[in-house]
């Protein structure tokens, strides 16, 4: 009798076992059947990667072109999502004008002051001044590896993925993820402050339809984040080209990136912009203001502060989250504040996870391409061992 109930067990455990397979085997096609268009273009970016690796001067525009769509479409959430969420009824290529007049504006006037320069400085520092001479095929395919994490709605840090690839100092990826750790908390605990101050009188003001002045404010706000953003984080895109652009290369430069905002725009943000419409609130103007309003506030302080890039993306999610964990924390029913605060933890903690995700990636990108980062990293592990 044991020995029929130890086969039964064990066959019955085989079908449970073939079944989860079956279903892991089922969700994998499904999702390689929804997602063949996507695949496709991947696999044609990558060949012609690999096809232009040899030519420099084809490959930076290349690995521009696919990084400035790559790390817009992936920030979208951070600097236009909420334009785009409060936006949604009105025609798309009203509101791509208005963003692509200011980007025009904002990389023109770095162009300018900065002798040639785009990114405001960015690209100045140590261990980033260097214009890269050659390309590898994996420098091509880190804008790949972001656009991949974007259709699958994972938001990640633009900056150490595109830039990490380059650096030629060591050191300077580590102050890049210090000064992002800071923008993060300072993020954090100034939203918790801002929306624990706001949060009753936005319950109590922010019921009826908002007014055309909150529209226009909106409006201002919104493209003020947009180029305080793009002073922090163009020199993600323009890492590829030389420090110093001439005129000519300057009209590319803004040409490929305006109709990149115009495509992402007419995809209403694409997949990325799914994560802006579950937060609380978001899609309210006047909501949309406030986050705006505060989050450029930091992003300007932090571009104050020196010329090193940072990870606007790790600033993003801690304001995001102190907002969400403020608003939790301001419901009068205890039962209403607890339900709110599980759902707002689980958002924070599947930001963060995305967040880490992404510096994974980033990370193994960088020691995979970049010899610097490589040795580094080697010298680090021995001496840890040691």
């Amino acid at each position: 009798m044991k020995l029929d109930s130890s086969r039964t067990e064990k066959a019955f455990s085989g079908k449970v076992r073939q079944q989860r397979l079956l279903k892991v085997t089922y969700r994998i096609f499904d999702i390689t059947k929804k997602e063949q268009d996507f695949l496709g273009l991947i696999c044609v970016l990558l060949l012609l990667c690999r096809l232009v690796v040899p030519y420099p001067n084809i490959a930076m525009w290349v690995g521009f072109s696919l990084a400035g769509y790559s790390a817009i479409a992936n920030d979208s959430i951070q600097t236009i999502g909420t334009f785009m969420a409060s936006n949604a009824h009105r025609k798309w290529w009203h509101l791509w004008l208005f963003i692509g007049i200011i980007f025009v504006g904002t990389v023109t006037y770095s162009w300018v002051t900065y002798d040639g320069d785009v990114s405001y400085q960015r690209l100045t520092e140590k261990g980033f001044s260097e214009a890269p001479q050659t390309f590898s095929f994996l420098q091509l395919c880190a804008p790949i590896a972001l656009l991949i994490l974007t259709r699958m709605r994972i938001p990640v840090s633009t900056t150490f993925l595109l830039l990490n690839v380059f650096a030629t100092d060591a050191n300077a990826m580590f102050s890049i993820l210090q000064k992002s750790l800071y923008g993060y908390l300072i993020a954090f605990f100034l939203a918790i402050v801002v929306w624990h101050l706001t949060s009753r009188l936005v319950d109590r003001h922010f019921k009826n339809k908002p007014g055309l002045g909150w529209t226009i404010l909106q409006w201002i706000t919104s493209g003020l984040l947009w180029s305080v953003w793009l002073m922090q984080d163009a020199s993600n895109i323009a890492v590829f080209l030389p420090r110093k652009l001439d005129v000519l290369a300057l009209f590319m430069f803004i040409g490929l990136i305006f109709s990149g905002i115009g495509i992402l725009f007419y995809l209403k943000g694409d997949r990325m912009q799914q994560l802006v419409n579950e937060k609380a609130g978001i899609a309210d103007v006047r909501a949309a203001t406030l986050v705006d309003l505060v989050y450029m506030s930091i992003l300007f302080y932090f571009k104050n502060l020196n010329n090193l890039p940072m990870s606007t993306t790790w600033v993003f999610i801690g304001l995001l989250a102190g907002r969400e964990l403020a608003i939790s924390l301001s419901k009068k029913k205890k039962k209403k504040r607890n339900k709110a605060l599980r759902k707002s933890l689980k958002f924070i903690r599947k930001d963060l996870q995305h967040a880490l995700v992404g510096l994974g990636v980033s990370i193994v990108l960088a020691v995979s391409v970049n010899p610097v980062i490589r040795a580094t990293m080697h010298a680090l592990i021995l001496g840890h061992m040691k």
